[in-house]
């Protein structure tokens, strides 16, 4: 364990929404709560009270009687001016709850809802897929690029688009409006509501990152209540928030070293995604690990093949292996506009790297044949990475990706209809598209060669290949693509085809960022002052609601607007994971 300097006093307040000298319960008021699920239950007191000094019911009762186990009391935890009570993995039968702590004259009260699977299973599968930071503008343009236009109609629906259930899903965290991807995907798999930066935990007062209250993963429940098959694909390093939220328990997602230990503890039957050095001994050159543990080795030892590329991914699927540890670069698997089109980024020292669409047909393949089912989650990470380098290209490039993923999931599918299919981001970007930039318009300025509203003539990209993506954007005639938040930077009006774009660099002083002179240069260049920050060097998540569409059992439960959390609702009732 290691001390984390984000300590979680400060948002006492929030989660409460009252004074900073009141009781914190955990979990927090308004909580759903799976059936049988565990999570732990703990309440913090102000100023160190003797656990004579304080009083907590469930419903009434003594906590001890409502869960069947005693308490423990701790005061003034970790030597700080706070007492905390105890109760780790805890579980309830399904109900509703009134939890009431009690410090003198001031009382705390929340209310749970422990939700029951009553119904047979459903879904004999589940397919996730989660689009990071996919706005609507990526869909349109992602259906724009690979379906075509011809007057005001796409040639041809998305993968993702052609779903019977549609629902919006609001993605703020407890603490903040605008969420991170850790929270987000947090509430995807555990049900519950975190704030930013946190996997698997409320955000408590503790001061090591592991020692926060737990709530239970759906990669977690489905190993220890059913024989299901899990695995885990992502383009981003596996550590990362999105795939790390299947497994992993910590107030601070950069954790990698703990949560590579976390992978192996749950041990999903198939882990595909870049990030190797932290599996890695210290001892190995190019390791990021602090000990000398080798989880190469100890995946192995556990029954894993091995796969660092493509080929060996394919070889490990044709000598039928059911447990793979995919391992493809040393940092995030490059995205689509690199892989098939610029070539750059890390192309040229991984030239053998799978992408979204060819993890997910493996990943099927592997897991299809296990008798119980099996639970799926597909990222596509890097929708949200180029967003934030203000890279509309690669982003959308990136879209189209998942989007084929999707059909290798749907063709699967087929007609048996017993694989639930959800297609969701888990928060959204500032971007929308704005019209299109024409060369043949006249003038000198960039905002001379865009075209709104009638001279928003539809872009020339070069034909498409058979996997729907452009073969040439770098045209005359291109989508106009606008962020609402950017720092200082300048805008060329294209496709960047030397490298991932950088939108702005640490000036002279070394704290404030400044426009990366790189971009400045060209003859429609254009200097914009950023509204961002001025430590910001780069684009930032928006509050939208974002956009959820699936098919399959359980599906129809998908309409109007919900919270995050309610997927995870609708995937552990298709599975009926809920019981004492």
């Amino acid at each position: 364990m290691r001390a984390s300097c984000l300590l979680a006093a400060a948002l006492t307040t929030s989660l409460m929404g009252g004074a900073a000298l009141a009781q914190t319960i955990y979990p927090i008021n308004r909580a759903e709560i799976l059936e049988g699920s565990r999570f732990d239950f703990k309440v913090e007191f102000p100023n160190a009270p003797t656990s004579t000094e304080v009083t907590v019911t469930v419903n009434g009762k003594p906590v001890a009687e409502i869960f069947g186990r005693p308490t423990s009391f701790v005061q003034s935890e970790e030597g700080q001016k706070h007492s905390a009570l105890w109760l780790r993995g805890a579980s309830l039968p399904a109900g509703r709850y009134v939890v009431e702590a009690t410090q003198g004259a001031s009382k705390a009260t929340v209310n749970w809802e422990v939700f029951a699977t009553n119904e047979p299973r459903k879904a004999r599968n589940v397919i996730l897929f989660i689009g990071d930071g996919m706005s609507v503008a990526n869909r349109t343009a992602a259906r724009l690029l690979s379906k075509g236009w011809e007057e005001g109609r796409y040639g041809g629906e998305l993968a993702m688009d052609d779903m019977p259930s549609m629902a919006l899903i609001s993605t703020s965290g407890t603490d903040s409006v605008v969420t991170d991807s850790a929270n987000a995907a947090h509430a995807f798999t555990t049900g519950h509501k975190s704030c930013v930066n946190a996997l698997g935990v409320y955000c408590a007062r503790n001061a090591l990152t592991l020692d926060h209250p737990k709530v239970e993963t759906i990669a977690e429940l489905i190993k220890r209540r059913s024989g299901m098959a899990v695995g885990v694909v992502t383009n981003s390093e596996i550590e990362d928030a999105t795939p790390a939220s299947m497994v992993a328990h910590t107030r601070r997602r950069s954790d990698f070293n703990d949560i590579v230990r976390m992978f192996h503890d749950v041990k999903p039957d198939v882990i595909m995604g870049g990030g190797s050095p932290n599996f890695l001994p210290k001892s190995t050159p190019g390791s990021k690990r602090t000990d000398n543990e080798d989880f190469i080795a100890r995946f192995k030892e556990a029954g894993y093949a091995l796969a660092t590329t493509k080929t060996e991914m394919n070889a490990a699927v044709a000598g039928g292996s059911r447990k793979l540890l995919g391992l493809y670069n040393t940092g995030n698997i490059d995205g689509a506009f690199d892989l098939r089109l610029a070539r750059k980024g890390t192309v040229s020292r991984f030239p053998d790297q799978p992408d979204v669409v060819e993890q997910t047909k493996a990943a099927i393949e592997m897991l299809k044949g296990n008798q119980d089912g099996f639970f799926l989650m597909v990222e596509s990470a890097r929708i949200d990475k180029y967003s934030h380098s203000l890279d509309w290209e690669r982003s959308v490039f990136d879209t189209i990706m998942l989007d084929n993923a999707v059909k290798v999931a749907k063709d699967f599918a087929g007609e048996r209809n017993d694989t639930l299919i959800i297609v969701v981001p888990d928060h959204a970007h500032p971007i929308s598209i704005v019209g299109t930039y024409d060369d043949a318009l006249p003038g000198q300025q960039l905002r001379d060669k865009l075209g709104v509203y009638q001279q928003s003539l539809p872009p020339n990209y070069g034909p498409r290949d058979a996997e729907g993506y452009p073969t040439d954007v770098n045209t005359s005639r291109r989508l106009a693509i606008a962020y609402g938040t950017y720092p200082d930077t300048c805008d060329t009006g294209r496709p960047f085809m030397d490298g991932e774009r950088v939108p702005a660099v640490k000036g002279p002083d070394g704290k404030a960022n400044i426009a990366n002179e790189k971009d400045c240069s060209g003859p429609l260049a254009t200097r914009k002052v950023g509204n961002l920050p001025l430590n910001a060097n780069s684009g930032v998540h928006s509050g939208d609601d974002v956009i959820l569409t699936a098919m399959g059992p359980g599906a129809e439960r998908f309409r109007g607007h919900k919270p995050n959390t309610y997927v995870f609702r609708v995937m552990a009732e298709a599975l009926a994971l809920g019981g004492q």
